[in-house]
């Protein structure tokens, strides 16, 4: 199928339902057309570097790839107080605002400790505790995300965690977005480090003469991050995989044009690879949506990512109804979703796939992504199927607890010898048949 007709439109328009399924299909797999043998090649080779040789790699690799020798790795307490102290008022009010809400919301999360008696007296727990080191990721680059900083070290708080590590890669001159450290000046985070890339999970998987090794790794990078996390998982834990951004709008008569056409550019900004797509009932909207892309595209700061976007994973599909809408939808699965109709509810329970839901006119993905209180580090490209959004568990572990007393253990003995049997596992049986009652203790 061409890209992006000779019509002059912005984002491509699909009629058939099957050729829907290809273009979806073709987007999510959108990240593996890049060159990731020969990135994961590198990623290796940092690691490999970061284990064996700590702080002098991390300087080596910030000097190559960010430009700045980073001496000091870390960034002192002062600047962080300052950069605080410098952030204008209202600034400060929306980010106190959103860390409020974030909290508030997470908070419901705190999952509770099970204690019970068995039917025979025994007791049964499963007792949960937070990690004790967390490690950050919070993306520099194309922008600045103080959002992200909220969004990972706040359930970490919640969870308990006592120790937060953050690592940002700096720009060219050696420094860190103020708003950024602001942000984690809010929140409490520990400890700051100026580096980023693959080199900058290797020193929180690993640690390093500076950096203390931590529990778990959460939040999202490009594709070296993505690969340093994958590698290192089993060292430390992760929270997922992220991939490029992507928002998923179905719509229906009752949608605001401008309303569609924002809600995909707010998407498009982000990524060249950010994918946008509209899924509609309304089969005259194509050109209207196109016309005011472009008409919201003027003198857009961002103009030349949004169309890279937009024009290589954007799609609009005209469905014949809304029940093909939602089948495509979770079919592609995706990270947000938002339910621009009327009735939304009388769909939603038709939804299995999806990181986060934002039904109605009033709740465009942005209000998700600083102030709602949901987390917006969500799972991306297809893995919404079999996981959600990061959250206080994320910094938790759980433990269980089995006290048997003597009457259940001669009530369940039988069961266990037989299932011990059954596997040819003759010590788990004997530790069983050595603790029957007609045994003595020396026996």
């Amino acid at each position: 199928m061409s890209r992006l007709s000779q019509k002059g439109q912005i984002i491509n328009c699909i009629n058939n339902y099957q050729e829907a399924l290809a273009e979806l299909e073709r987007i999510s797999n959108r990240t593996k057309v890049t060159e990731q043998q020969d990135a994961l090649k590198i990623v290796e080779e940092i690691l490999e570097d970061v284990k064996s040789n700590g702080d002098q790699a991390l300087a080596k690799y910030t000097q190559k790839y960010d430009g700045f020798n980073p001496e000091p790795l870390e960034i002192s307490p002062e600047i962080v107080n300052q950069a605080w102290q410098n952030t204008p008022q209202s600034l400060k009010d929306a980010l106190i605002s959103a860390k409020k809400r974030i909290q508030d919301f997470h908070e419901h999360q705190i999952p509770k400790n099970i204690r019970f008696k068995g039917p025979h007296g025994e007791v049964l727990e499963r007792k949960w505790k937070a990690v004790q080191k967390a490690g950050i990721y919070i993306p520099g680059g194309r922008a600045a995300y103080p959002s992200t900083v909220l969004m990972n070290a706040i359930p970490a708080l919640v969870a308990g965690v006592k120790e937060i590590i953050m690592v940002s890669p700096a720009g060219g001159n050696g420094e860190i977005n103020t708003t950024v450290l602001a942000a984690a000046y809010l929140v409490g985070v520990n400890r700051i480090f100026r580096i980023g890339g693959a080199q900058a999970i290797a020193a929180m998987a690993y640690g390093t003469q500076s950096m203390p090794q931590v529990d778990v790794i959460t939040g999202p990078g490009n594709l070296y991050v993505t690969l340093a996390k994958k590698h290192v998982y089993g060292e430390v834990g992760i929270d997922s995989l992220a991939g490029p951004s992507e928002v998923l709008i179905i719509a229906d008569k009752s949608a605001n044009v401008k309303h569609l056409a924002a809600d995909l550019l707010a998407q498009a900004e982000h990524d060249p690879l950010a994918a946008t797509i509209l899924l509609t009932t309304e089969s005259d909207i194509e050109g209207i949506v196109n016309k005011e892309i472009m008409e919201q595209l003027k003198d857009h700061p961002r103009k030349e990512i949004c169309l890279e976007a937009l024009r290589k994973w954007g799609v609009l599909v005209v469905c014949k109804d809304l029940n093909d809408c939602i089948n495509l939808s979770n079919y592609f699965a995706p990270e947000h979703l938002e339910l621009i109709i009327n009735n939304p509810y009388h769909l939603i329970d038709k939804v299995t796939n999806a990181g986060a839901i934002f039904i109605g006119p009033w709740s465009p993905e942005a209000v998700g992504d600083y102030i709602a209180g949901p987390n917006h580090t969500l799972p991306t490209s297809g893995s919404a199927r079999y996981s959600g959004a990061l959250g206080v568990e994320t910094f938790m572990k759980n433990t269980s607890i089995i006290d048997f007393n003597q009457n259940a253990f001669n009530a369940t003995k039988e069961s266990i010898i037989e299932l011990a049997n059954s596997e040819g596992l003759f010590s788990h049986a004997k530790s069983i048949q050595i603790r029957e009652t007609n045994i003595s203790p020396n026996e």
